[in-house]
């Protein structure tokens, strides 16, 4: 029977498939080679130390990889640690990879249901057309659908990037009223588009890396690339030019959302939308991410987190109940999904 990660306590003995989500080479002090790894299931991950490796285990498995691990966990500086005795790879064909995938708690058909809703209120018929190009596009959607919003740090987990764009599109709907010199089209659009380039930018089936477009390339500029291929669609639909200013805001959108150029804008938000949109993604991001972190540190016994290299910092947990194990989570997006 699986003990799931996010269960795990001190002296639990571990003989069960593992996802190999990080592995690096280090030495001891006594100059012999170890593997510190970083080994996860669906519902978080665990710090592991395999010792006095030889030759024939630097080649016996990759990250992304599956191995079956005997082991035990133990507590060290105040978090929990899997230290691995023996293990061998794992064909992924005979695991079910629903136990290894972390998953929006959401439904996903209820988040799909938001998404077109808050997109059908979008009123100019050339940008009402072009979220149709989008949402009519199967195999696009279905990405859409399973896609994280990023391998790490906010939303890491299928149906992440939905959830995100749900819940952006939500938070400006709620403060609309408050800020009129906002375009509510370009809005709803730009909310919908910003991240659409991690479909590419991201792999997703098993373990979350960069394919090698977006390592390259990177998700703002394929997500223009993809906005390009879409407007296109439009005009032969409408058979009329798509109005390039109109273009010309989504596409900076696109490039701006990320704020700075030290975040890998090349563009620094310069319409009011953009700043919008730019400041809306960030709160929601690390909202999420610090939530997260406070849900799945294994530190349960203080009030404050273990540093947190990411975030480059320790968080407060407090005595609100915000430190405990959170619920395991619902399985990923069915394969067949309802009709998009």
């Amino acid at each position: 029977m699986r003990i799931f990660t996010a269960d795990l306590a001190d002296g639990d003995a571990i003989d069960q498939a593992m996802l190999v989500r990080e592995r690096e080479v280090r030495t001891n002090k006594n100059g012999h080679q170890y593997f510190s790894m970083d080994l996860a299931d669906r519902s978080g991950s665990i710090s592991s130390r395999l010792w006095n490796i030889v030759d024939a285990d630097l080649v016996a498995f990759e990250p992304g990889d599956f191995i079956h691990v005997r082991g035990k966990v133990q507590l060290f500086q105040g978090a929990l640690q899997l230290i691995v005795s023996h293990y061998e790879r794992k064909d992924p064909a005979l695991l079910d990879l629903v136990d290894f995938v972390p998953a929006t708690a959401k439904d996903v058909n209820v988040l799909l249901a938001d998404l077109r809703a808050a997109l059908g209120k979008v009123k100019r018929p050339q940008l009402a057309a072009l979220a149709q190009a989008y949402l009519v596009d199967r195999d696009l959607m279905q990405k859409y659908l399973r896609a994280p919003a990023g391998i790490r740090n906010h939303h890491a987990y299928v149906g992440g990037l939905l959830e995100h764009v749900v819940s952006l599109l939500k938070v400006y709907d709620r403060i609309a009223d408050l800020y009129p010199e906002l375009d509510p089209d370009i809005m709803r659009i730009g909310i919908f588009l910003h991240d659409v380039g991690k479909l590419r930018e991201l792999d997703f089936d098993r373990e979350f890396r960069y394919s090698d477009e977006g390592q390259l390339i990177g998700h703002l500029v394929i997500g223009v690339e993809m906005l390009s291929g879409k407007l296109i669609e439009v005009e032969r639909l409408l058979g009329e030019p798509f109005p390039k200013d109109l273009a010309d805001q989504l596409k900076h959108v696109i490039l701006s959302h990320h704020g700075t150029y030290e975040y890998g804008s090349p563009r620094l938000p310069m319409t009011v939308e953009a700043i919008a949109i730019h400041h809306l993604d960030n709160l929601d991001a690390k909202v999420n991410a610090f939530a997260r972190a406070i849900k799945e540190d294994a530190n349960a016994q203080s009030k404050w987190t273990n540093y947190d290299p990411k975030l480059q910092r320790k968080l407060f947990k407090g005595d609100l109940g915000r430190s405990a194990a959170p619920a395991k989570p619902k399985p990923g997006p069915p394969g067949d999904l309802k009709p998009i």
